[in-house]
């Protein structure tokens, strides 16, 4: 439910635009106002659910959910629905870092890459699956109904949990209201910024002074954290060095994937003229991908390593980013299908490995704070891809002369472009990996090594 909605209303954008009467790509602010959400109140969760316990705390966060998925589909106006988006967020942050810490808290290390391909699956499929099932609802019903289909689901996820989740509680140390307003407003300030870049080019200077304020806020939560005897959130994962490395490329190439649910559904409808339901259609090709390479991943993380694979499949992924640049209106749809089934296998190897190494060599005992660290940072990602790529677009409209609020298709080459080069840095922190670091999970490479006859 949570990262479905994160993009399921990508196809509609243009459909809730018309309703709205604002232009398309500014209700990116739709889109990231939810992930903002979501980030500022992840670092809640851990110190909600070990205070009230995880069923307790669950079963909440699914109510507010659904409850803000109602008000989305009242909305009439872009301030009504981004609120409702905010408060949608709320709950969203609430889910799933108490859901994944839930399974990684007492998990085997011997059964780590398994599971986590497991739990990778939502992430992977339901960006993917949104867009396609908004831009049925978009043509065939209404936009309010990508909302309230949610309602049955929440109530079968309350009910499920009732049934298969104990209220388990964990050690509660003094709340961190000052880490928790400094993480929180200053992300949300850093976003805002962006977003007022993307939407306001004509505004340089007020959107410069909130995107500073926003990082010298995060700068002196980052001390705080650092100094507090008991913050919101602790660093201490980033001591180990997969973690860490894990952490900085894979920010960077996350930021790049979590852009693609939102340019490409934009670049298929404005920039070649494909229905909402046409260019949902053609993401399923990118679904079919994560599909095709889902078997293959174990053996290819045993075969050659985390290192290896790291680096050739940013290549791949900097390269997928440029074919989609170089699609004409001439191009077939059958050859864009291709271009994102081959994506989307790039794309489900690159998160199942940095899912995979991340935890490889954090014990129990910090499995939470890596867990709450890394929900965080992949929020941010998610939302930093989503405006970037608005301000990408809003760039490329301003540097080729075009109107802000028709962007055409060389628009979405510019931003397709930058997004690639944003993907081939992340490679820089690949590098730096050595060809045996993350085999402690990997059980054939463990075996080999300690019977190298």
């Amino acid at each position: 439910m949570e990262i479905l909605d994160a993009t399921v209303i990508t196809t509609a954008l243009p459909v809730i635009a018309a309703d709205f009467d604002i232009p398309a790509a500014h209700l990116s602010i739709g889109v990231s106002a939810y992930l903002v959400a979501v980030t500022l109140f992840i670092p809640l969760s851990g110190y909600v659910a070990d205070r009230f316990g995880a069923r307790r705390i669950f079963i909440a966060a699914i109510s507010v959910f659904t409850l803000a998925s109602v008000l989305c589909g009242l909305s009439t106006n872009l301030v009504e629905f981004t609120l409702a988006r905010i408060l949608q967020g709320i709950g969203g942050a609430m889910m799933v870092p108490v859901g994944r810490l839930v399974v990684l808290r007492d998990l085997p290390k011997e059964k780590l890459v398994k599971t986590v391909a497991i739990i990778t699956w939502p992430a992977l499929s339901a960006p993917l699956l949104g867009p396609v099932l908004g831009g049925y609802i978009a043509t065939h019903l209404s936009w309010q109904w990508i909302f309230y289909m949610n309602i049955p689901l929440g109530l079968l996820a309350i009910v499920a949990t009732l049934y298969l989740l104990q209220n388990t509680k964990g050690n509660v140390s003094p709340f961190d209201l000052k880490g928790f307003l400094l993480t929180g407003v200053g992300f949300a300030l850093f976003m805002a910024g962006i977003e007022y870049l993307a939407s306001a080019t004509d505004r340089l200077s007020y959107a410069l002074v909130i995107l500073s304020m926003g990082m010298i806020m995060m700068y002196m939560a980052v001390k705080h954290v650092k100094r507090t005897p008991s913050p919101l959130f602790s660093f201490e994962a980033m001591q180990y060095r997969t973690f860490r490395l894990s952490v900085y490329g894979g920010s960077v190439v996350r930021v790049a994937l979590g852009s693609a649910p939102f340019l490409v559904p934009l670049m298929l409808q404005l920039g070649l003229g494909y229905t909402p339901v046409e260019a949902g259609a053609l993401l399923l090709w990118l679904f079919a991908g994560n599909l095709a390479i889902k078997p293959a991943t174990t053996w290819i993380m045993n075969t050659f390593g985390f290192k290896k694979v790291l680096i050739v499949n940013g290549l791949l992924i900097a390269a997928g980013f440029v074919a989609l640049a170089l699609i004409t209106p001439e191009t077939s749809a059958f050859t864009i299908g291709v271009i994102l089934f081959v994506n989307g296998i790039t794309r489900s190897m690159h998160l199942t490995l940095l899912n995979t190494i991340a935890f490889a060599d954090v014990p129990a005992n910090n499995m939470r704070d890596a867990n709450t660290l890394g929900a965080i940072l992949m929020q941010m990602n998610r939302g930093l891809g989503i405006t970037l790529s608005a301000l990408a677009i809003a760039i490329g409209t301003f540097v080729l002369g075009q109107d802000p609020a028709s962007p055409d298709l060389a628009t979405f080459t510019f931003a397709m472009l930058v997004m690639s080069c944003i993907a081939l840095l992340s490679i820089t922190d690949s590098l730096m990996l050595s060809g045996e670091d993350g085999d402690s999970v990997l059980n054939k490479r463990k075996a080999q090594k300690q019977n190298p006859s």
